[in-house]
């Protein structure tokens, strides 16, 4: 990841979650950050801006929409100060997020958060986003969601399908069953995404393109 950082000369890095297990971080001073985190990503060329979930791009925080965290939590503890309560919370979350892509004059529109929308593996398609945030997402005609939760990667050719087959080329595009990350480069009018393995092979490659229009 710290190679293809240096020859991309990144700009910032996003990440979609899942770095501290099992439980989280108990406080600022919690050495699972070092191991987890500060101690992984050594790389200079990655000594840039983290954003977690969030950039210049449009960040939605799925985990209220969960409902198993409320109703089954299990031996899992959550903090949900400032959540409660919770429908409103929903609400007003998906009011900002419409409002959000509504106003925005962004050429592409790029959606992130940590949980599936649609996946073929693991973790499912997450009812809850399909039904409250999809359409959100569908009718701001955003260009991109990409998300974490499925410690693999995949390349959905559209959320706006139904469940998705994993073997079927014209649905999925990729699917490798391991950890990686992706490379995003953006221009005006193209759009230039890499999927890589944990050591910086080249998975796949997709890119699309918008036509641009002058003033009338």
């Amino acid at each position: 990841m710290g190679v293809i950082g240096e020859q991309l000369n990144i700009d910032f890095v996003i990440s979609t979650g899942d770095n501290f297990y099992d439980s989280g971080l108990t406080g600022i001073d919690d050495t699972a950050f070092d191991d987890s985190f500060t101690k992984i990503y050594t790389s200079s060329s990655l000594h840039k801006q983290w954003y977690s979930e969030v950039a210049e791009f449009f960040f939605v925080d799925t985990t209220p929409f969960v409902d198993k965290y409320f109703t089954q939590p299990g031996d899992h503890v959550y903090d949900w100060r400032g959540i409660h309560p919770r429908k409103n919370y929903i609400s007003n979350l998906l009011k900002d997020v419409d409002l959000a892509l509504r106003e925005s004059n962004a050429k592409w529109k790029i959606v992130v958060g940590h949980h599936t929308i649609r996946s073929a593996v693991q973790h499912g398609d997450t009812a809850e986003l399909v039904k409250q945030l999809l359409p959100i997402l569908q009718a701001n005609n955003i260009d991109i969601f990409i998300n974490g939760h499925d410690h693999c990667l995949q390349h959905i050719s559209s959320i706006d399908r139904g469940v998705v087959n994993r073997w079927k080329e014209e649905e999925m595009k990729l699917y490798y069953d391991g950890q990686g990350f992706m490379s995003v480069q953006l221009t005006q009018n193209e759009i230039y995404i890499v999927f890589y393995d944990v050591f910086g092979n080249v998975l796949h490659k997709w890119n699309t393109s918008k036509q641009l229009h002058g003033p009338s």
